[in-house]
């Protein structure tokens, strides 16, 4: 980061997703099409909402991560916090034992929390009264549960702070985080966001503003972002997690460094809850914010890898903002929404999971499900794995209430 003292190096990387779980599994599940990812929902009945599909995932087991009497206690969430965040911390190497724990941070994002969970003991209140509902119910729905269940595991007693800003929730945690270790405040952090929102009345409010696809005949390729024919956005549920430390020392260990964290904006449109501005003016500002905090320019950047949620306005103005950025320039641009559907606020830290191996893997993983690119959507795209060599990704994560956050990652 341009002002900072101290550099941010990636060290650890976790996700779990519908296309596949940890480092690798994300991977491999984005770069190729499959039937693994979205389908038609079975946690609930869809049937009276327009969009019926969802990428849910069927195969997370918390005795993986948690005994048995852990598991029991924490909900989905939690469930899904937990597991992603000791998995990037194993993927790291880092022994806390060899570190001061006041100086090892948690943040974590999320758009809806343990919302879920509070639908699903709602129910049991309504036939049961009060002591049908299960005493955790208070220490589960608050986004908080996420980053406090992680720290009282790994023990550790530095900043822990969650956030609750929409689709850039996930962005926004790392990109705090990491300003964090810039200004010497923490050594690590453990960055990223947990979204469970697959209960009836969350989706049900998504599809209420049609703000989803509704192609319930083709769920495997619903998810189409710059695509001419996208219609919504898939809802989906996953995690992603990251490891950040002080370059230095993550150096002087040993470890692997994916990626450095170079630049980090945020703004705001201040236009609609729903709509992004139609003149892309900010989230065009936060890029170019990013690209400051980097010390670099748009002519520096090998590869964007978009929000690209597949919704109409969304593709439309980021296209827009991302071409203004560009000004006469090409670069490769991808939405990986196409395989893992859109975890609305763990969106953006599975984005940069992926973004982070793009320097290592020397490929650039794909933009599904494209069959006409869409005539105001004219970006370089990225339609298969596509070899290269870059220096320097951005990431973009843009949310409802108009939040726009930017991550630059660079190569080590």
């Amino acid at each position: 980061m341009k002002q900072a003292q101290r550099r941010v190096a990636i060290t650890g990387l976790s996700a779990l997703s519908c296309v596949g779980h940890g480092r690798d599994g994300l991977w491999d599940g984005c770069m190729a099409p499959s039937d693994r990812g979205v389908g038609r929902i079975t946690r609930f009945d869809p049937t009276p909402f327009n969009c019926q599909i969802a990428g849910e995932i069927h195969d997370f087991d918390p005795l993986a991560s948690m005994d048995a009497q852990k598991a029991k206690r924490l909900d989905r969430f939690a469930q899904f916090s937990l597991a992603s965040a000791l998995d990037a911390m194993r993927d790291s190497g880092l022994d806390l034992g060899s570190m001061d724990r006041e100086r090892f941070g948690i943040y974590v994002g999320s758009a809806l929390s343990g919302i879920a969970f509070a639908e699903e003991q709602h129910g049991e209140f309504i036939k049961r009264g009060i002591k049908g509902v299960r005493p955790t119910l208070a220490i589960s729905v608050f986004g908080g549960a996420s980053s406090c269940n992680i720290a009282m595991e790994l023990g550790t007693y530095g900043p822990n702070v969650a956030n609750a800003n929409s689709c850039a929730s996930g962005a926004i945690a790392v990109g705090e985080a990491a300003r964090l270790i810039a200004r010497g405040e923490t050594d690590a952090m453990l960055a990223g966001a947990v979204e469970c929102p697959l209960s009836a009345l969350a989706f049900g409010a998504f599809a209420l503003i049609r703000a989803m696809s509704t192609r319930n005949d083709q769920p495997a390729t619903a998810s189409r972002p710059f695509d001419a024919g996208r219609d919504g956005f898939v809802m989906a549920e996953g995690a992603g997690m990251l490891l950040l430390e002080e370059w230095d020392r993550a150096k002087a260990r040993g470890a692997h460094v994916y990626a450095e964290v170079q630049g980090y904006a945020t703004t705001n449109d201040a236009y609609s809850m729903t709509s992004p501005r139609v003149d892309a003016a900010q989230s065009l500002r936060c890029m170019r914010m990013a690209l400051d905090d980097a010390g670099c320019t748009a002519g520096d950047l090998g590869y964007i890898n978009a929000h690209g949620s597949s919704t109409p306005q969304n593709d439309t103005y980021e296209s827009l903002a991302i071409r203004k950025l560009l000004g006469e320039g090409q670069v490769p641009v991808s939405s990986t929404k196409g395989a893992h559907a859109h975890a609305l606020g763990a969106s953006g830290a599975m984005e940069l999971a992926l973004c982070a191996q793009v320097f290592d893997r020397g490929l650039l993983p794909p933009n599904l499900n494209v069959e006409r690119r869409a005539d105001d959507c004219d970006l370089d795209l990225v339609l298969s794995p596509r070899k290269a060599r870059v220096d320097r990704v951005l990431s973009n994560s843009f949310g409802f209430g108009g939040i726009n956050a930017c991550l630059v990652l660079g190569r080590p």
